[in-house]
């Protein structure tokens, strides 16, 4: 199976015009995809998503002589993708790259939509641009490798796109657990193309995120300072943020009450946290400096129902107010 990918690969791009940046765990797990190509192999993180590190991948680039014709191809998860096309965006202001997403996360989202970046210090994905791969390729096979943390954080990004697009997604996912997928892989490939589809049409409506884009970070604003205070995997910081998300939209009557323990229910049938005893102040800092901020508020998305969700300004006083009832 993972030879069609390297056969689509090279129908694609002339082998000697690529470079694969990947990680240790795809080297160690599939080395004969690599065989004779050009390779940048990074550490296993989200610590290796830094500056420091895209300068070094530059510095290989031009040892390897890379010109404005390279490829680079992310071959991995989120963070690979991530800083590949981070890194192909500003070499040589700009070379083509692709994707062959390895976890269900970097299928389902993080491969998708030409967001690409890299964190500094706390700040996530703060340094980053907007650019499109040239090409992305699936294949679901890779997933039969994933540790099961893994598949919690991919069903993480899948439950959120069912609470903001997709209450029939909900009710599907509602009758089934990971193991179940895991085992009735027409019904995994079918949720996957389902939520590319969604993050597609959202992305094609609105690429620089001033509107309806801004509905793909549910759960996430939240996410990303408890993610990097506690080096939380991302699906895990994820569900905790949906749950404080959900919270609020109760709170402030978007939602009916009861949403927030249905998400509950699904997050916990995934193997996913739904609270984590993070110091809310330290992350109301954080949130503060995100790029969602206007004056004392932030861009947040609440429900309106299950399958359906919208922005608003929300104040810091109330975020850290709900934060501290969800970790009780």
């Amino acid at each position: 199976m993972h030879n069609s990918v390297a056969g689509d690969l090279w129908q694609v791009y002339d082998p000697q015009q690529v470079v694969i940046i990947t990680d240790e765990n795809i080297e160690a797990l599939y080395p004969h995809i690599l065989g004779n190509i050009r390779a940048i192999v990074l550490p296993v993180g989200e610590s290796v998503k830094t500056m420091k590190n895209a300068e070094l991948i530059i510095e290989k680039l031009l040892k390897m002589e890379a010109t404005r014709s390279t490829v680079l191809v992310g071959m991995g998860g989120g963070v690979i993708t991530d800083i590949t096309g981070y890194v192909a965006s500003i070499y040589m202001r700009g070379i083509r790259f692709g994707f062959v997403p390895t976890t269900l996360l970097g299928m389902v989202d993080a491969a998708i939509g030409g967001k690409n970046g890299v964190n500094i210090g706390l700040h996530k994905n703060i340094a980053g641009t907007i650019t499109q791969p040239d090409t992305l390729l699936f294949d679901t096979s890779f997933l039969g490798t994933l540790p099961d943390t893994e598949w919690s954080n991919g069903f993480a990004e899948i439950i959120k796109y069912a609470c903001i697009f997709d209450a029939a997604l909900f009710g599907e996912l509602a009758q089934h657990d990971i193991a179940w997928y895991r085992h009735n892989e027409a019904e995994l490939r079918q949720v996957i193309a389902r939520c590319v589809g969604w993050k597609n049409k959202t992305v094609a409506e609105d690429e620089r995120e001033t509107g309806i884009r801004k509905l793909l970070n549910f759960g996430h604003t939240a996410a990303h300072a408890i993610e990097n205070l506690y080096a939380l995997p991302h699906g895990q910081a994820v569900a905790i943020g949906m749950v404080i998300a959900s919270s609020l939209s109760e709170q402030l009557a978007y939602v009916a009450a009861g949403t927030t323990d249905r998400i509950k229910d699904i997050l916990q049938q995934y193997a996913l946290p739904v609270t984590y005893p993070f110091d809310v102040p330290k992350a109301i800092g954080l949130l503060k400096m995100d790029k969602k901020r206007k004056g004392e508020t932030i861009d947040y998305i609440l429900l309106n129902g299950i399958g359906s969700a919208s922005i608003h300004p929300i104040s810091f006083d109330m975020i850290a107010h709900t934060m501290t009832l969800c970790i009780q």
